[in-house]
């Protein structure tokens, strides 16, 4: 089984479960797909992030954090965008393009993200716009302190993993 988040042209988004890919496609051309809060029958997959599961020795990876004052991210992996929108496809583009600028403005600091996040908040250095990684716990508790951060919109590679 697969689930898709689905959309209809009225906006309201649902989970569809399909035997495939296949599957789908076949509801969808033979109108079978309808939405369950307003029976359009204008179904497509909405925009969303597949669940790829981690292999046993990578689920401790610290997650990507930037800082709020400079939301940023490195180059998005190309949008597979045969299902979606023009409309999407573009401002995902452009949110993927506008990170990359700002990430640019950015130091990267690794995995001392928490540390040196804390130390700009407190004074203790000079302000100034970070990325790097660190846990989810991590960056809860940073925002519990106050410390304004956020998660990168699009995967970043350190630059020491660059070719």
């Amino acid at each position: 089984m697969i689930a898709f988040d689905l959309n209809c042209s009225n906006g309201h988004r649902f989970e569809g479960w399909f035997a495939s890919s296949e599957d789908y496609s076949k509801q969808q051309t033979s109108g079978l797909l309808a939405c369950p809060v307003c029976n359009d029958m204008a179904v497509q997959k909405a925009l969303s992030v597949p669940h790829v599961p981690k292999k046993g020795n990578q689920r401790s990876v610290p997650v990507p954090i930037a800082d709020v004052a400079a939301p940023t991210a490195a180059a998005a992996e190309p949008v597979k965008t045969d299902a979606l929108p023009p409309a999407v496809v573009e401002f995902v583009q452009k949110l993927a393009v506008a990170q990359t600028e700002m990430l640019k403005q950015s130091q990267w600091v690794g995995g001392q993200f928490a540390e040196t996040a804390r130390a700009i908040h407190y004074g203790e250095e000079a302000d100034r716009i970070i990325h790097g990684e660190t846990s989810a716990d991590e960056a809860k508790a940073l925002m519990e302190e106050g410390v304004q951060v956020a998660p990168l919109l699009f995967p970043v590679v350190p630059p020491s993993a660059k070719n």
